[in-house]
């Protein structure tokens, strides 16, 4: 399993993630964000005139909306339905655009045109399309295009945006830390994984915010809650060290499982490693194996060495198990 995300930053720290508390003050400035509408029950609310809401501003609100909530939304009066028609339409070029970059249904992978539907769904306000402009962009090392869409996204409210913008910034030179760690947050209240994972790297570092282990745990937790797979493996650390969370084999040891059976290499060996201390050679060996499989060198070793104690049948059968294995699903 390919563990790197786009823009991931490593150090060679064993840590690659961070927690979640109540940061208030001026730790994380706040900017205004569309992303989030309240649809009010019309039975409590007949008096409420829903068509004399400014076009500009519900396409602003909706420009984060996936296919299923402009259809609903356009459901809400037929001032609505016309005012979010050129974003029912970036959805049908968003979903074009996918199937152009990755080969699906039948369309052979042709980048050119996936960026060609990709940039017309954000010329009609898709944030969606804009965020999946820009990865083409960034790809093709035209990073300034990039950002800038990313940070009309951001702008507009949407978590991807936000959180692509603040790797773009993070990896700047030189690096705008401040503004990165201000878009993360943004995007980590609104529960976007990879957002959380990285700004508790950023506490956790302490760039462009003071060091804060127990607030960097936290939101190693969290993103590790919402299938984060190397939040899961820092959660485990943290819990196996003590480092902002009260220390609990137990916990380390469940979270470990959780990261390598969900494809993270270091967790597969680490966990191996553990289950070959407590005897139990067959598990251990498949883990071991994965793990060798995926470049982790030390792995290799400890395998051969139980390999040597198993029977022919026994080394058949972890082998069998190894090439049958297959990982749960994740947020990446």
């Amino acid at each position: 399993m390919k563990q790197n995300t786009w823009a991931a930053r490593s150090d060679g720290s064993r840590y690659l993630t961070l927690p979640l508390s109540k940061i208030q003050g001026p730790k994380f400035p706040t900017r205004t964000s569309t992303h989030q509408i309240q649809f009010y029950n019309t039975r409590q609310s007949d008096d409420r005139d829903f068509s004399a809401l400014p076009y500009d501003v519900l396409t602003k609100i909706a420009a984060s909306f996936n296919l299923q909530n402009l259809r609903a939304a356009s459901l809400v009066c037929k001032s609505w339905s016309e005012a979010l028609k050129p974003l029912r339409e970036a959805m049908l070029l968003l979903h074009w655009g996918k199937r152009f970059k990755h080969g699906r249904g039948g369309v052979r992978p042709n980048l050119d045109k996936a960026l060609d539907s990709f940039l017309k769904g954000a010329a009609r306000g898709s944030a969606l399309a804009m965020v999946d402009a820009g990865l083409i962009y960034w790809e093709l090392g035209q990073k300034d295009k990039a950002v800038a869409l990313y940070h009309k996204a951001a702008e507009l409210g949407d978590p991807a945006g936000q959180c692509n913008l603040a790797i773009s910034f993070l990896q700047a030179e030189p690096p705008n830390l401040k503004e990165a760690v201000t878009w993360l947050y943004q995007a980590s209240i609104a529960g976007h994984v990879r957002s959380q994972y990285q700004l508790a790297l950023c506490l956790h570092q302490g760039r462009g915010v003071n060091c804060n282990i127990k607030d960097a745990a936290r939101w190693y937790l969290k993103a590790a809650e919402g299938g984060y797979v190397r939040a899961m493996y820092n959660v485990s650390l943290c819990y196996s060290s003590g480092e902002g969370l009260v220390r609990s084999h137990q916990l380390a040891r469940k979270w470990m499982k959780r990261a390598a059976d969900r494809g993270h290499t270091k967790a597969q060996f680490e966990h191996g490693l553990a289950l070959f201390s407590e005897g139990d050679m067959m598990k251990a060996v498949v883990y071991l194996e994965l793990a060798t499989r995926a470049g982790e060198r030390a792995a290799a070793h400890v395998k051969n060495v139980i390999l040597q104690q198993l029977s022919a049948t026994s080394r058949d059968r972890v082998m069998l198990l190894a090439d049958n294995w297959q990982a749960l699903p994740s947020s990446r």
